[in-house]
């Protein structure tokens, strides 16, 4: 008779387990989660893994947090919820993950394929509805197949620009035990090839030449910098080739505030008089006016990771696929020596736009100096920018108060500046605070919050508290949805104004000290600095709540399309 005491003998792992095998060789440290029957096998094998399990309040919490965990690492992030509500609940989150181009996977659980289409607790169609919102979404229909999925899903995530995975696991694939010999289990740095790619040598070329002789080129540094980690590359070209740049998204930071190329005011007007625009890691969506903000004149050259994304909406004179730090590594190499690279001409030009941006600076000064009370926002964050170190990641959860902002605050260190990106997502502000302090601990946190955005996922305040993660977050409180009423008033009169945007007159501090953290009320604004000391001071979870006019609005809400 056969010998089978081999196969009796031979070490069982179940799905659970090789999952978390396959997020340590990915390099994960740590999950997102809110505990579910479907899913708790995977946290026993993060435990066996030494992968952290972080548990939160609410799935969208859980799915955006992974999100920042990617963009402040560079490694992609992992949210694990259990099925039906709970990975619909997280849907919000991928999506923003989706559209700001950061690379996470969200696990999902699933009923027992057992039971499939016989109505089992919690099953929903997960794949069906995540396959618009990821670059791969997809169950694993096999024990012994579920980390070589995880592994697949991770892969799936770098191509072209990164993005969400989705896997939906179900309970008993998750649960069986197979033996470890018929299990695929990828190795560290042996499933995925590098996707760094330095472009067309041929454009690249073209590129140097057109930047070598411009009069008056312009550069955006979008998020795409920050993503590949090509801020010294991008630092490199400005400074070499004499160029003005604007920064946009996580590519904020990218140079800091005060060096002579950094420019921030005056993007308009650069974009309305340079002859050569080079547009780097930003789509022509809505916050480019989709391409028809860049004069008709210049010419206009992109660099993208997706290919999809170069001339869409608009046309352009050059399209360059590939690594933001590469590329603009090997433009600066291939435009050194060439007539000092057309450097010293462009005196003037950045004399010029220094002068537009000190001509939008007095306008608003009133404003970011203002006594008055109800406090303005623009005082609000004029005050945070000065209180902003080396250190501090500042992060942007609102409507109109971070449109102020966005103006006025100035990260000084790359990836130092978060926000939802293009999906406009409020209740992004907890999450990513949660995400920055596991990933950085050693890092400052401030985060600004409009009162309505904090609403939607502040009950994780206390999952912060729990886990005694530091941050000093400031709520500008108006009481109400103040972008979208200015567009109702705009459009309807101002006797229509306050319907459906009209909220409590919560005092937010005082949710914080309910909760375990520091809070603090501001109505005076030379009280504002003070209490951001304090709050940085108490070592804890914080919230200054602070009183801003409701009657003040951002330009850029009073410029949107969408009201006129």
């Amino acid at each position: 008779m056969p010998d089978d005491s081999r196969d009796q003998n031979e070490q069982l792992i179940s799905g659970g387990h090789l999952v978390a095998k396959a997020l340590k060789a990915e390099g994960v440290e740590v999950i997102y989660t809110l505990c579910g029957g479907h899913i708790i096998d995977i946290y026993d094998g993060c435990v066996d893994e030494g992968i952290e399990v972080v548990d939160v309040r609410h799935e969208q919490v859980a799915a955006h947090a992974a999100d920042g965990y990617a963009r402040i690492t560079g490694k992609p992030g992992c949210a694990v919820v259990t099925a039906g509500p709970g990975t619909t609940d997280a849907v919000t989150g991928v999506a923003n993950a989706f559209r700001a181009e950061s690379p996470m996977l969200l696990i999902g659980g699933q009923g027992a394929l057992t039971q499939h289409k016989m109505g089992s607790l919690q099953d929903l169609p997960h794949v069906d509805m995540m396959n618009p919102i990821t670059k791969f979404a997809a169950t694993v229909p096999d024990t012994a197949r579920a980390a070589d999925m995880v592994s697949m899903a991770f892969r799936e995530c770098y191509h072209g620009a990164p993005g969400p995975s989705f896997l939906e696991i179900p309970r008993d694939v998750l649960d069986a035990k197979v033996p470890v010999s018929k299990a695929r289990v990828p190795q560290t740095g042996a499933y995925r090839a590098s996707t760094r790619s330095a472009g067309d040598p041929e454009a690249i070329e073209k590129l140097a030449d057109l930047l070598v002789h411009a009069e008056k080129p312009a550069i955006l540094l979008g998020s795409q910098v920050w993503t590949t980690r090509g801020t010294e590359s991008a630092i490199e070209l400005v400074r070499s080739l004499n160029i003005p740049a604007y920064m946009n998204g996580a590519g904020r930071g990218t140079l800091p505030p005060g060096d002579p190329h950094h420019f921030q005011l005056s993007r308009r007007y650069a974009f309305s008089n340079a002859d050569v625009i080079v547009i780097v890691g930003t789509p022509f969506d809505f916050r480019m006016g989709y391409g028809k903000r860049l004069s008709a004149n210049a010419t206009v050259v992109q660099i993208d990771l997706d290919y999809r994304t170069v001339g869409k909406n608009r046309d352009i004179d050059l399209g360059i696929v590939g690594d933001a730090g590469l590329v603009l590594k090997s433009v600066t190499e291939a435009a050194t020596g060439r007539v000092n690279g057309g450097a010293s001409k462009r005196k003037e030009w950045l004399d010029e736009l220094r002068a537009a941006e000190q001509t939008a600076l007095e306008k608003r000064l009133p404003s970011l100096k203002s006594d008055s009370s109800p406090i303005h926002p623009y005082r609000l964050v004029s005050e945070i920018n000065d209180f902003l170190t080396e250190d501090s990641i500042y992060i942007g959860d609102g409507g109109d108060i971070v449109t102020f902002s966005g103006q006025v605050v100035q990260p000084k260190s790359p990836g130092h500046w978060m926000d939802p990106g293009p999906l406009g997502t409020l209740g992004v502000g907890i999450p990513f605070v949660l995400a920055a302090k596991k990933a950085r601990p050693d890092k400052e946190v401030v985060a600004l919050f409009g009162d309505g955005a904090f609403s939607l996922t502040g009950w994780d305040f206390e999952t912060l508290v729990r886990y005694n993660l530091p941050f000093v977050g400031i709520v500008g409180n108006n009481s109400s949805m103040n972008q979208i009423r200015y567009g109702q008033a705009a459009k309807y009169g101002k006797e229509r104004e306050r319907v459906g945007n009209t909220l409590g007159d919560v005092h937010y501090d005082k949710f914080a000290q309910m909760l375990g953290g520091y809070g603090e009320e501001v109505r005076d604004p030379a009280d504002i600095g003070p209490a951001l000391r304090r709050a940085r001071e108490s070592g804890k979870p914080s919230l200054i709540n602070v009183w801003v006019d409701p009657d003040a609005y951002a330009p850029g809400t009073m410029n949107q399309t969408m009201y006129k």
